[in-house]
């Protein structure tokens, strides 16, 4: 997508919106009808949800007050995209249509003001984290999806409880750096991708790094995690900035 240049692409990304957080709900909801309604595009970048156990569950009344906050952006005219981040993979088609926007495939690639731009959640950078790939490759297999996915939706609820404590719990045990992007993975994907800019979210440490690669000059913006604060990066004219938008 090409977004003009009167209206810049806004990038956000780990909002893990519950009822849990109301503060971050509400930051969310004033940034959808504040900065969103002004921006040509808003991309999200995985993980909008604390977590979420499938479709059907779209019809409770938090899920359903998001993604008609959602939907009115987008028939205000903004183009919403969204990519699956760890904590939301099982967001699907019935989400989407309801939320009017595009689900992205991870990565994707996209433009603003004539630059490429590689999105992506971040979690595949993490290749130093073998147990945590290892139980990706476990839950975005489309087999285990659907025997996961015809359990009863008060049992789905009751196993993603149990591994966001025991996900928790594993971090303590986890050194920073393992937890962190790869920079050969990272230098891996500029170099397949034909050296963009990246952007992604995933680890919680908002920054603006540069990479070397193949002689190549590459920047990778880290999008920190939704608080009330409401940050998010903007593309537009002059280039990337970073904003804030808390609620009032």
């Amino acid at each position: 997508m090409q977004v003009s240049a009167r209206q810049p692409a806004l990038f956000i990304s780990d909002l893990h919106l519950c009822e849990e957080r109301p503060a971050t709900t509400r930051a969310f909801f004033a940034f959808l009808e504040g900065p969103a309604r002004e921006a040509g595009a808003l991309y999200i970048l995985g993980d909008l949800f604390e977590y979420w156990v499938g479709d059907d569950d779209a019809e409770a009344p938090f899920n359903r007050e998001v993604s008609a906050a959602l939907a009115a952006l987008s028939a205000n005219g903004v183009e919403v995209s969204l990519l699956v981040g760890n904590r939301d993979f099982l967001l699907g088609t019935r989400f989407a249509e309801r939320a009017g926007l595009r689900l992205l495939p991870d990565p994707s690639l996209v433009e603003a003001e004539g630059r490429p731009l590689l999105l992506t959640h971040g979690d595949l950078l993490c290749t130093d984290d073998l147990a945590y790939l290892a139980w990706r490759a476990q839950v975005r297999d489309p087999a285990w999806q659907r025997g996961f996915l015809a359990r009863p939706l008060a049992e789905r609820k009751a196993v993603v409880e149990d591994l966001r404590r025991r996900s928790e719990a594993a971090k303590q045990e986890k050194s920073s750096e393992i937890m962190d992007v790869n920079a050969a993975a990272v230098a891996d994907l500029l170099r397949e991708w034909g050296y963009p800019t990246l952007i992604h979210g995933h680890t919680h440490r908002p920054a603006r790094h540069v990479h070397e690669v193949d002689g190549r000059s590459c920047e990778r913006w880290v999008l920190a995690d939704w608080d009330e604060d409401a940050p998010y990066l903007e593309w537009g004219p002059s280039g990337p900035v970073v904003r804030h938008h808390p609620a009032r």
